[in-house]
Order: structure tokens, then sequence, then C-alpha cells
């Protein structure tokens, strides 16, 4: 365990280089889509307009090694800049990315090319007694960690994500409670997409909180995220698919494709979308019915 925390991150292994990231400085292209693409759990790459290329929660199993989340390890993939929400495993396997750029739970302001990242601090929802199964309360009664603001552990912070470009504001939630004080609201004020964890074990989000969301933040567009994928995610997560919520939607769209372009105008002339990537992600997940390809030991 000693030398597995002890790794650190391995960028000086990484054969790329920050050219794209020069070229971007020196002239972002203007004009043309954002695109969005799913990578199971909390992942999304969001590809600006100038084809710079964000991705926002990548995951990993958790690391002490007893049990896991995921059938397999997130894809080491190439891109220009990656961010995490909060201290959770699946949620901040940045050392995976291959990237110019890693803004680890960004509290402030950034911006690059034609791209502007807010990070809100707030706080990780701490109160599951609406879940199937109340792993906050069974996490307080079970280990010494808080989890209770406002003297959580690092783990039970939280920062939000507003990605801004292409005239569209889109934000990540992460794993956010539901009730933060109104200088979050104040300072997220209009969403365009609003990227949430919606499961059908209501893991993070209960359908009424998640209704509560949405007349808050009155999102033209809301994309679940933070639930169980068959070939991607393990049955002992205790999460469950985003089907019954989107059963209840009365304006559900299902994609047809792990990455979808998001032209500004569309999304504008959406009403209260519930846009669900469903099982669809952007990497080639192994055969989970082949034990080779397993992780949990089977």
């Amino acid at each position: 365990m000693t030398e597995r925390l002890n790794d650190g991150l391995w960028a000086w292994k990484q054969s790329e280089n920050n050219n794209r990231m020069i070229d971007l400085q020196r002239d972002a292209p203007a004009g043309g889509p954002v695109r969005l693409a799913y990578f199971g759990g909390s992942a999304f790459r969001i590809t600006a307009p100038s084809g710079l290329r964000l991705m926002i929660d990548p995951w990993r199993n958790p690391p002490w090694g007893t049990w896991n989340w995921y059938l397999c390890e997130f894809p080491e993939i190439e891109v220009d800049i990656g961010l995490s929400t909060h201290a959770h495993f699946d949620h901040d396997c940045l050392h995976r990315l291959h990237a110019s750029t890693l803004l680890d739970r960004l509290i402030g302001r950034y911006e690059f090319a034609d791209v502007a990242i807010t990070g809100i601090a707030d706080k990780h929802v701490s109160d599951t007694s609406h879940a199937d199964v109340d792993w906050a309360g069974l996490t307080r009664k079970l280990t010494p960690m808080e989890t209770l603001p406002p003297d959580n552990w690092r783990s039970f912070d939280n920062t939000l994500l507003l990605i801004e470009t292409g005239g569209l504001r889109i934000l990540h939630w992460g794993d956010n409670r539901p009730d933060p004080p109104r200088e979050v609201w104040d300072r997220l004020g209009h969403v365009d997409v609003a990227l949430l964890p919606i499961d059908g074990s209501q893991h993070v989000l209960g359908y009424e909180q998640i209704e509560t969301l949405r007349e808050r933040l009155q999102p033209k567009v809301i994309v679940p995220h933070h639930y169980f994928i068959w070939n991607v995610t393990h049955r002992a997560s205790t999460l469950g698919p985003p089907g019954e919520w989107m059963a209840r939607q009365g304006n559900a769209v299902w994609t047809d494709d792990a990455e979808i372009t998001l032209e500004t105008d569309w999304v504008m002339q959406q009403t209260d979308l519930a846009l669900c990537f469903g099982d669809r992600v952007s990497f080639d997940p192994p055969d989970p019915a082949r034990a080779s390809d397993r992780h949990d030991g089977a």
C-alpha cells in the first residue's frame, strides 16, 4: 500500500507534450459547436469549439484493494485539461490522463483559449438517508471519518465546476449536497446544461432533490451520470441504472452515441430535456464475461 501511495503522478513518463496548448495559447480558433462525451461514472469529456479538450472526474477502483466498483481501469487517453470535483476514488483518477494541465478540486476561475472554468467550493452530500443504502451514515458508524460539514474530512468537500464555452454554461455537479447556501446559488447563476448524479438507487441525490435542483437551476438540458452500467460498473457499487428516473420525465431522450454535439441554438430551444447516454461510453470496456478481463480477483 505504501508503494502505491508514493507512486505520485507519472506525467514524466508520457511521450506527449504541450504543443497543442502552445498553439491555442497563441491563437484559439473561434466558432463551431461544443461536444460532450460520456466515459461512465461521472466522467465527461467536453470539447470546446477551439478543439480544447477537458476531462472531468475520471474514475478508478478503491485504492485499498479489497473490493472494486469498476470492471476495468479508466482508459489512458490524451486530453488538454483534466479536472476533478472531489477526492473520492470514483472522481479523482487524474493520474490516468495524458494531460497538459490538471485542475484538482479547482476553487476560483481558470481561463484559457475559448474556455472559462469556475470552481465553486461547497460540500459533498452527507445525508443519504433517502438512498437505497445509507452509505454516508454507515461511514460515520463504521469509520472515524467525519462526513458532516463544517468539520468534514477533505473527501467530503466538493467543487461545483461551471464550464463556459461556445455560448453555453455547463455545470458539473460532482457529488455536491442538494442544499448549498445562497452564496453558492448566486455564484452559479443560470445554467444551460446540468450534469447531475442520477441513478436508480438515489445514491447521491434523491428524486425529489433533483426536482428541487431543476427548479433552482432551470437548465435547458439535464444529463444523468454516476449510475450503473452493466459492462463498466460492479453490482457491489450498489448503484442503479438511470431508467426509472428517465421514465418519470415528460421530455426524455436516450442518445444514439457516446459523444454528442451540443449546438448552442439547439440547446436554447430545449425545455426540461432529460438527455441520457445510457450504457454508451466513449471507450471499449472489456467483456465482463471473460475472466481474463476481470479485476475483482474472481
